[in-house]
């Protein structure tokens, strides 16, 4: 029993009208088809626009203003006719029993779908809610759809009687558990839809979307779901606005401006991919987009990817026949996965609207497929055109009518397939022991229809197709989803080409299966067949950069900035670039990293070259004046000047021009231990030496006569000894502490790793370079005050000149060697000691050669005589 205990509340607040007693409306386009057992089905194929209800007057047929025939969602219903056509000629599937048809319409209005829920209980014929006074029409199950609002109100009233549901649209948001423990939805979890569709935004890397969806209870379930769900994943919204629904005729001039304002917001977005999340009517408004906005027109709009979800399909009304859906060209869908339903066409290319009453309604239907009209004696057709019969539907475009099962027809197959194989299990199960089959049919009939629903969701079987069908524990088919390419031609007809799949029970890497090659892309893309389209914010940041955030837009749309020195970005749109390894480095694109050289002073490159052959001439002229020095040694001029100390000199000159050898060539461990203590220790027995010579002539001039014999040969020797001692014992507590050994440096130069004798201890490479100079201070200083002595051959103002300039090379070479990096430093080190050299021995030593060489006549004792005096 039904109470309305509103009604005396709003009966207060309007005027009384005495409302006469009549039968309400009666749903006019039904199709029965007679048979042991009933399918209903609850379906919408004719599109009515409604007038608001104001109480205030009896309903009427004036509440509708005109009926719309949706052509295609016929083939829903013949869908189902073809699946109980070859169950009944199945002996396998319920043997002896015949299953029935009862297709009730209601209009996509909610107010028709309560009645047709409320009628397929009722007498038929009469329409009396919850009373039967026969056994005909004994519903067992209820297919509806194909959209959320027929589903969601056909539950409340089938759900009082616990009769199986089949839902093969858009399923309704339903709180109630109780209702959702009778539903069957035809259709897999929607949650494995929107993962694939973010695999495929992925896989194409279409990062900057939009969104457009029903302005419904789904179109906002869709949205809370899908936008934290993509977000993780780095895929950001331009725009999520919803489709105006046309479901009134009164307000039709304002759903337009909602519908151009719309069309603006997509148009002057940047994004290329755009997901349409709908139902199956939502096409009726995408059709108005070209018509009422222009879309399409420019190159901008031809370049939009529309991406529609499974619960859509091509649908139209009679006046959208001839509408342009060239903007459909290059769109892609999701469906549920089906298999071709062989003899489904040979089935339709058979139905006529001669065929008598069985198919009452294929002559409507016939009518407003082919726009013609069948003669009637009340109807006075005079330019219309005449219905013949013998049209093809094979003749008409895929806009008006497809010959191949869509994918709501083949929900709507496979529903009547799970209802008689539950039937069937459920009989099985009762009367698998007796052979009385006609008491079995009258047992099935009479049981409890509640029953049934358990065997639904147990039931796993193959339908004709091939395509496995069974249910979860929600009650959703287990099933994946097939990938469509739309292709659309100059005569209003399209085709759908399966590119691609979505498997939600594979790995997470094999999800999704596309084939790139097989799809055709939008017009403007085409041109480039081998790049598929891009959907981002901005272009992606090439190799060599990355990506940086723009205040206050998208975490997708970011500027490009070049990579720091020393780091790339060998990919797109990278976050942030990393560094080489050590011994690679960054090319001048920064987009990869190059294997650097090894790098050392070589015997091969031409600073090598010319600096050994500079130290072997020095070496060898300072031989070839050592033999003249030896070969004249008796001469006066040799004499004067210690011949022992000059030797001395000579030898640790020549030395020094050969330790330079140690710096050239590839470092070894012996060549690092030599190298700075080698040259250390011979520079200090040089400027020893030259130190000795200065000490003594100052000596010589300072002490008084009885203490001269103190002043020769010894002390001489203590001086070159002891100060080449001290320099000797430094290197050898550097060796012992801490001794050079070879080393690569990675970090000095960026494209080289040079192969050098690290100093081991920084600390006593300076105490030796710092003694050289102290020894050179002290000689120079010595020399300074004996320039003016009466030296025989005024040897004190050459060591002077000599210290000077030894000084001077050494005091340069500390700030270049530090400001120098890689062999050129091994360069500046044997420039130094090269030049020092070669300074000690042209200011001491080319005079004298000069005077014995070329002026023998003044190596002469009379001539040492008058310099003397």
């Amino acid at each position: 029993m039904l109470v309305l205990v509103f009604l005396p509340q709003v009966v207060s607040k309007v005027p009384s009208i005495k409302c006469d007693v009549s039968d309400p409306l009666s749903i006019l386009h039904k199709h029965y088809q007679s048979g042991d057992l009933i399918i209903a089905g609850i379906m919408s194929h004719i599109y009515r626009f409604s007038n608001s209800i104001s109480f205030r007057e009896r309903p009427s047929n004036d509440l509708f203003d005109g009926a719309l025939s949706m052509i295609q969602i016929y083939q829903h219903i013949l869908a189902s006719i073809f699946a109980v056509k070859e169950l009944n000629e199945n002996p396998k599937i319920l043997p002896n029993l015949t299953l029935g048809v009862h297709i009730y319409n209601s209009y996509f209005n909610p107010r028709w779908t309560y009645q047709a829920a409320l009628e397929v209980f009722s007498t038929q014929g009469r329409f009396i809610p919850n009373y039967k006074c026969d056994n005909i029409n004994n519903p067992v199950a209820v297919i509806g759809g194909p959209t959320s609002e027929v589903c969601l109100h056909m539950a409340d009233i089938l759900c009082i009687y616990k009769i199986p549901q089949f839902i093969y649209g858009t399923a309704p948001v339903i709180n109630k558990k109780i209702q959702t423990v009778l539903y069957h939805q035809m259709f897999p979890d929607v949650d494995h839809q929107y993962k694939g569709i973010l695999q495929l935004l992925l896989h194409f890397r279409w990062t900057w979307i939009g969104v457009l969806s029903a302005h419904d209870d789904n179109g906002e379930k869709f949205i809370h779901t899908v936008v934290p769900m993509f977000a993780q994943r780095d895929i950001c919204f331009d725009f999520m606005i919803s489709m105006p629904q046309f479901t009134h005729s009164s307000d039709f001039d304002k759903k337009i401006d909602e519908l151009i304002k719309t069309c603006n917001v997509i148009r002057n977005s940047t994004v290329n991919a755009m997901i349409v999340h709908g139902e199956i009517d939502t096409m009726l408004s995408l059709r108005m987009l070209p018509v009422y906005t222009g879309w399409g027109r420019s190159t901008n709009d031809k370049g939009k990817i529309w991406i529609m979800t499974s619960q859509m399909g091509f649908t139209s009304v009679s006046f959208q026949r001839n509408w342009d859906i060239d903007f459909l060209h290059g769109a892609i869908s999701v469906a549920v996965h089906s298999k071709e339903v062989i003899g489904f066409q040979k089935f339709l290319q058979m139905i006529k609207p001669s065929s008598g009453n069985k198919y009452a309604f294929i002559r409507e239907f016939w009518g407003d497929a082919f726009e013609c009209s069948f003669l009637n004696p009340m109807t006075d057709i005079d330019n219309g055109k005449i219905c013949t019969g013998r049209e093809k539907l094979e003749t008409l475009p895929a806009s008006v009518f497809e010959m191949s099962m869509t994918g709501h027809s083949y929900s709507v197959y496979t529903a009547v397939f799970a209802v008689a194989h539950a039937l069937h299990a459920m009989h099985s199960s009762r009367f698998k022991h007796r052979a009385m089959v006609d008491e079995g049919r009258m047992k099935i009939l009479s049981q409890q229809l509640w029953k049934l629903n358990h065997f639904v969701r147990s039931i796993s079987f193959n339908n004709s197709a091939g395509g496995k069908v069974s249910f979860n524990e929600n009650g959703e088919m287990e099933a994946g989803f097939d990938i469509m390419n739309w292709l659309t031609f100059p005569n209003q007809s399209f085709c759908r080409v399966k590119v691609g799949s979505i498997d939600p029970m594979a790995p997470q890497e094999e999800v999704l299966t596309i084939s790139e090659e097989a799809i055709v892309w939008p017009n403007r893309f085409n041109q480039v067949r081998s790049i598929h389209p891009l959907s981002l914010c901005n272009d992606n940041c090439p190799l060599g950069y990355r990506k940086a955030k723009k205040e206050g837009m998208p975490f997708c749309c970011y500027d490009c900035l070049p990579c720091p020195e020393g780091k790339i970005s060998n990919q797109t749109d990278m976050d942030d670039c990393f560094p080489c390894p050590q011994d690679h480095y960054a090319n001048v694109e920064q987009d990869s990293c190059i294997p650097k050289f090894i790098s050392f002073l070589s015997y091969t490159e031409v600073l090598g070259i010319s600096l050994a052959t500079l130290a072997l001439s020095f070496s060898f002229i300072t031989a070839l004046v050592l033999c003249i020095f030896i070969k004249h040694r008796d001469t006066p001029i040799v004499k004067a000047n210690n011949r022992s100390l000059t030797f001395s000199l000579l030898i640790s000159i020549s030395l020094s021009f050969l330790c330079s050898l140690l710096f050239i060539g590839q470092p070894d461990k012996v060549t690092c231990l030599l190298r700075q203590t080698a040259f250390g220790i011979i520079f200090s027995v040089a400027v020893s030496c030259v130190l000795a010579k200065t000490t003594i002539v100052v000596l010589a001039f300072m002490v008084t006569k009885p203490t001269r014999k103190w002043v020769g040969r010894r002390q001489t020797l203590s001086i070159v000894c002891s100060c080449s001692f001290i320099q000797a014992t430094l290197c050898g507590v550097w060796l012992t502490t801490s001794p050079p050994f070879p080393d690569l440096d990675m970090h000095s130069m960026t494209k080289e790793i040079l192969l050098e004798c690290n100093d081991g201890s920084v600390t006593m490479f300076y105490c030796v370079l710092g003694y050289m100079g102290v020894l050179a201070i002290v000689s120079f200083t010595v020399a300074f005050l004996a320039r003016k002595l009466p030296d025989s051959f005024n040897e004190a103002k050459f060591i002077t000149f000599s210290m000077l300039v030894f000084c001077s090379v050494w005091m340069s070479f500390v700030p270049t060697y530090l400001s120098t990096k890689g062999k050129y430093m091994v360069a500046v080190e044997i420039f130094s000691i090269l030049a020092s050299s070669a300074g000690l021995l042209g200011c001491i030593f080319f005079p004298k050669c000069y005077i014995i060489v070329l002026r023998p006549e003044l190596n002469s004792k009379q001539q040492l005589r008058r310099r003397k005096h």
